[in-house]
């Protein structure tokens, strides 16, 4: 049996070589590294398959979430409500610009932000919501941009996890994750479903004042060379990964259908044991399995880790320590116990292997590994 991972890139390589290859030679052939070509037709190739009428590609996501905000005209102090539950560099971008995250709780069974704790959260104060759409699921968007809509607040979605995930409205609309809100951000990181192989992000949105001043923040708040109209930053995809990624775009869609395949044996082979969960899907997404995720009860979760880690099978756990109860983000607001959903997610989360590459004799050993473990 081929070595098992957690996510198998070499792999999914192999069976693109020759595409990634020439397209890597063309750019080196060109020097056009910094905005070169490649980079002009991911982008438009990217807005013509999420639908969304501006992309605006950026060194990574932690990027894309900073300039989204920074985009929006927040002043010092507002407040901008995120999940607790989630990676850290949701908040981070928050605190870094001098807004205040006001974290929330999270669903216990899709794991996303809660409508009802966002509607709690909101003060006079609250000026955006930066759902998550965590995992591979869009969070409950509808509701969501009702309540942003009666509240008059912004609306940006972190998709860094989710591209390609699709959420059907009650209208029967159908939009992907990231181009729903005001504003959408994803991350290429080299593990995502759509990755690069270095860093890399990408801004959405179908508003053009926008997407003109996100552009313009990106590139050292520059309009015409050398006049800069505001504060910017320096956060650009390069030429190379552009072409990376331009070829992985043509087979996301197989990679999307490969681990909903993966995550379909999962789900029968741990159906009706007690002590595992599998993911929740909410009804009105698909779910494109960045991680596949398991809810452990009355389980050593750290025993069982441990376990499939001496029979070569690796796990992770996303997240063990929710934001709150980071030494960064501390906040006299928030105390132990205050988001009992978020903790006990932190607690019981494990995540198993999930990638493109993942093969019935591996998915067989995985399940049965974690079966003889629980």
């Amino acid at each position: 049996m081929k070595r098992i991972q957690m996510v198998d890139l070499q792999s999914q390589y192999q069976k693109i070589k020759d595409e990634v290859d020439r397209g890597i030679q063309e750019v080196i052939d060109s020097a056009a590294f910094i905005k070169g070509a490649s980079v002009s037709r991911f982008e438009q190739h990217l807005a013509t398959y999420t639908g969304a009428k501006h992309v605006i590609p950026v060194g990574n996501g932690t990027d894309a979430l900073q300039i989204a905000l920074m985009a929006l005209g927040l002043q010092l102090g507002d407040e901008v409500i995120t999940p607790t539950f989630t990676f850290i560099a949701t908040a981070e971008v928050v605190a870094l610009l001098g807004l205040k995250p006001v974290v929330v709780d999270v669903d216990w069974d899709t794991m996303n932000i809660s409508l009802d704790a966002v509607r709690r959260a909101i003060t006079d104060k609250t000026k955006a919501i930066v759902p998550v759409h965590l995992f591979g699921q869009c969070a409950e968007m509808e509701g969501l941009l009702a309540l942003a809509k009666e509240k008059g607040l912004y609306v940006v979605e972190d998709a860094c996890q989710a591209i390609g995930s699709e959420y059907r409205f009650s209208d029967g609309t159908i939009n992907q994750a990231g181009t729903m809100g005001d504003i959408g951000c994803t991350s290429f990181f080299p593990s995502k479903n759509l990755g690069c192989y270095g860093d890399g992000g990408a801004i959405f949105t179908n508003d053009d004042t926008l997407a003109a001043k996100m552009r313009a923040i990106a590139n050292h708040g520059m309009v015409v060379r050398y006049y800069h109209e505001m504060v910017g930053v320096n956060s650009r995809l390069d030429s190379i990964q552009a072409a990376v990624l331009d070829v992985k775009l043509q087979y996301l869609d197989e990679y999307i259908a490969s681990r909903q395949k993966a995550a379909a044996y999962y789900d029968k082979a741990f159906a009706g044991n007690e002590k595992i969960l599998i993911p929740a899907r909410n009804a009105q997404s698909t779910h494109v399995y960045h991680q596949y995720t398991l809810r452990l009860q009355g389980v050593d979760r750290d025993a069982l880790r441990a376990e499939l880690g001496d029979k070569g099978i690796p796990a992770m756990v996303y997240y063990p320590v929710p934001l709150h109860l980071q030494k960064a983000y501390r906040d006299d607001r928030y105390a132990e116990g205050d988001f009992p959903v978020a903790e006990r997610l932190s607690g019981c989360v494990l995540s198993l292997p999930m990638h493109t590459e993942l093969d019935e004799e591996q998915l067989e050993y995985i399940t049965r590994s974690v079966l003889d473990g629980v």
